[in-house]
């Protein structure tokens, strides 16, 4: 509540500020005429600094070793991290935090009947790439923050384990009540698999890759080409993070050493049921010794078998026990001083940890936001000073549950809540178009931005690289046409699955994620071979798009620490939120449709009792609520009337007091008094109305409904899924995925509904 309050506060204070600030008229956003001529100047100094050599030669040094949350490597970087912000000139220091992070001390998926096997739970070593077989120190394959259990079920196939799979197999006469269920990556944010197996009475669940989402199917496997050899494995995170990311054990408040805990037993992000991930190698025997239904057409994976959803006659036995103690986070921050609003922070992240050696993730992310520091640091030495304090931070613990920044977060709220203009994320980093996501009111802003960036392939700027991706990649014709006519690209919404969600979900700070991506593939996410070799073999090998991410990014930062006026502008968020109501009604429309054709067929074909049973347990229930909202108000609104009427109000609420506040461009926030415009700030125009992230909420939880039917190509894992309730962790990761992985996408299965 006090968060909440505090937003509001800040929505009253930032629309009264609106009102009354200055209206720059330079050719940039926030400047005067004078000082974007200044501006421009250290722009272009700023954007011949950033080195392919420097980048590589990082990646090298970080990526040699496994560095995953409590190994001797996480800490050794953390400290090379820090040496480095300190020779480039900049005031550093680490901020250490102690979280839970479970890692295994056993793990069994046996097959026990009709016949046996083990599964190796292993990845190999792979000639020619050295860092492969460094075994003694890399993390086993497993899912992180699952609970500890031995069971032994028969084995139930799922497909993505999604609930429309449920519903389907439900059609099929199938239960999983009992049952280890095993499905397959993406579809969803891994954690999303286990839960919904949960509530279904699953026992146990199995995750596995296969090879029509990132392996043979797309091309030659590691490490003849960039995709998942037979036995690679995806590790990842299975916490429960639509209900909160960072520690389980200190919920809302950072985990310093004296912080108050709750009991493990008592944390409710943990899974309810043990979960192990799997190679399709290892998968391939249990799946083939299912029988019943044979799979629906579209379950049936790249595996050279015929997919039977069971139960029967294959029994599995499950086995999984963790180390359940604390470890250290080393988040390594760096600080420049601003010399006219010191109390107006600009602040840049990116995560240092890995599962394992993690060249792609996070280092090709990281790497860009080291050269941008450098890139300062001789700016400094040349007379510049920002306007604004930047921030820059290498993060901890983001792979197993955004821990380093959820608790930084935590720990500096009220801070962040006074002070905290925009947060810049990044994450991985390929080849490509250049993807941006993020609040609404820095979509033109960053379009700017980009029209100011060289794409190093094509030398088109990056802005126009990406409008001719979208045109090409339109799917309508109404699409292609808004790419080639509106004057600034669309941004997408973020959901979660990165470090930008304490940011935006919690403190409500402005937020842009950014990465170049889309021409890369492949199948090495969260495993072994996210190495230097395999990152320099297949992906951005020269390291110009590393270069390029530097300079847009570290633009975006000099150009927001600088500006004399903030310069957000809510019509595009107004805009956005209108484009939600219509989706939103759309896809209500679609539910009722679906639903009057269901029972147009019951009532033609027939149903058995028990569907019969629950209908009219259904609609006594529905009569029930009917009767009492016409007690409580003597309205008996729909609930769709309802979110439509709200929506419809919302939208016009803000669109009228955005060209209030400024039209057509001049919604900008000015603040000397208010130390820190942040995402809070979009609501100025309308505080008490739904947030966008609400309404990308609301069309994600139906959306996830129907995700088999509707997108079965869907790449969901850094948001994710939705970086949140369950669909905000997964739109995250649909971007990601864009940038570099399966299907012309898919840098990271998701974190679609959380993260990973």
């Amino acid at each position: 509540m006090r968060l909440i309050g505090r937003a509001l506060a800040a929505s009253v204070l930032g629309a009264l500020l609106l009102a009354a600030a200055p209206s720059p008229t330079g050719d940039l956003r926030g400047f005067t005429t004078e000082s974007a001529k200044a501006q421009r100047e250290w722009e272009a100094r700023f954007r011949a600094i950033p080195s392919p050599d420097s980048l590589r030669g990082y990646m090298r040094r970080l990526s040699a070793r496994p560095h995953h949350v409590g190994s001797p490597y996480d800490r050794d970087n953390a400290e090379w991290l820090l040496a480095k912000f300190q020779s480039f000139g900049l005031e550093a220091r680490i901020e250490m935090f102690d979280v839970l992070f479970p890692t295994p001390k056993e793990r069994v998926v046996e097959l026990v009947a009709p016949t046996t096997f083990r599964a190796k739970l292993q990845e190999p070593p792979v000639p020619g790439d050295p860092t492969s077989s460094q075994q003694a120190e890399q993390l086993p394959t497993y899912n992180a923050y699952s609970i500890d259990g031995d069971v032994t079920a028969p084995l139930v196939y799922v497909n993505f384990g999604v609930p429309a799979d449920y519903e389907r197999l439900e059609r099929l006469g199938v239960s999983v009540k009992g049952a280890i269920v095993i499905a397959r990556y993406f579809g969803s944010w891994r954690g999303i698999k286990p839960k919904v197996a949960a509530e279904h009475g699953a026992v146990g669940c199995i995750i596995y890759s296969d090879p029509r989402e990132d392996g043979y199917t797309h091309g030659d496997v590691y490490p003849q080409g960039p995709w998942r050899p037979r036995d690679g494995v995806q590790r990842g995170s299975v916490m429960d993070m639509p209900l909160y990311p960072g520690d389980p054990l200190t919920p809302g408040v950072g985990a310093t050493k004296d912080a108050k805990r709750l009991p493990v037993s008592e944390a409710p992000t943990i899974t309810k049921i043990p979960v192990l991930p799997i190679s399709y190698g290892d998968a391939q025997p249990l799946l083939a010794a299912l029988r019943g239904p044979v799979a629906p057409a579209e379950w049936r994976g790249g595996l050279g078998i015929t997919y039977h959803v069971g139960p029967g006659p294959a029994k599995l036995h499950l086995r999984v026990k963790s180390d359940w103690s604390l470890k250290t986070l080393y988040d390594v921050i760096a600080r420049i001083p601003g010399a006219v609003a010191p109390d107006e922070w600009v602040i840049r992240g990116n995560h240092h940890d890995a599962w394992v050696n993690g060249a792609e993730d996070p280092i090709s992310g990281l790497v860009p936001l080291l050269e941008e520091a450098r890139g300062y640091g001789q700016l400094l030495k040349q007379g510049w000073k920002p306007r604004r304090t930047i921030i820059y931070a290498a993060w901890d613990g983001e792979e197993p549950a955004l821990l380093g920044s959820t608790e930084w977060v935590e720990a500096h709220a009220d801070e962040l809540a006074a002070k905290g203009v925009a947060y810049l994320n990044s994450d991985t980093n390929n080849r490509g178009y250049l993807d941006v996501g993020g609040s609404h009111s820095l979509e033109a802003f960053i379009n700017d931005v980009a029209r100011d960036i060289e794409d190093p392939e094509t030398k088109l700027t990056a802005w126009k690289r990406a409008q001719l991706h979208a045109i090409a990649d339109a799917s309508s014709s109404e699409l292609r046409q808004e790419a080639r006519q509106r004057a600034d690209l669309r941004i997408d919404a973020l959901g979660s699955g990165s470090d930008f969600t304490p940011f935006l979900q919690h403190i409500g700070v402005a937020t842009l994620n950014l990465g170049f991506g889309g021409e890369g593939g492949g199948g090495i996410y969260h495993s072994i071979y996210d190495d230097f070799k395999w990152y320099t073999t297949f992906d951005d090998t020269s390291f110009v798009y590393g270069r390029a991410l530097a300079q847009t990014v570290g633009t975006a930062v000099l150009r927001l620490a600088d500006a004399e006026v903030v310069p957000y502008q809510f019509t595009a968020f107004g805009e956005t939120v209108g484009r939600y109501v219509k989706e939103v009604e759309k896809l209500l429309q679609e539910k009722q449709d679906t639903v009057r054709e269901r029972r147009r067929r019951v009532h033609r074909d027939g149903r058995p009792p028990r569907a019969v049973g629950r209908a009219r347990a259904g609609r006594a229930a529905a009569v029930s609520e009917l009767r009492a909202a016409r007690q409580r108000g003597g309205r008996a609104q729909s609930r769709g009337g309802a979110l439509r009427a709200g929506l419809r109000e919302s939208t016009g609420q803000r669109r009228r007091r955005a060209r209030e506040a400024g039209g057509a461009g001049a919604e900008r926030h000015a603040a000397p008094e208010r130390a820190g415009a942040h995402e809070r700030h979009r609501s100025a125009a309308a505080p008490l109305v739904p947030s966008p992230d609400l309404c990308a909420g609301i069309l994600h939880g139906l959306r996830r409904q129907d995700a088999p039917r509707r997108a079965r190509g869907d790449r969901a894992e850094k948001l994710v899924g939705s970086r949140a309730a369950d669909r905000v962790y997964r739109a995250s990761a649909d971007r990601a995925h864009q940038r570099g992985r399966p299907g012309g996408g898919a840098a990271r299965e998701a974190r679609a509904l959380g993260h990973g």
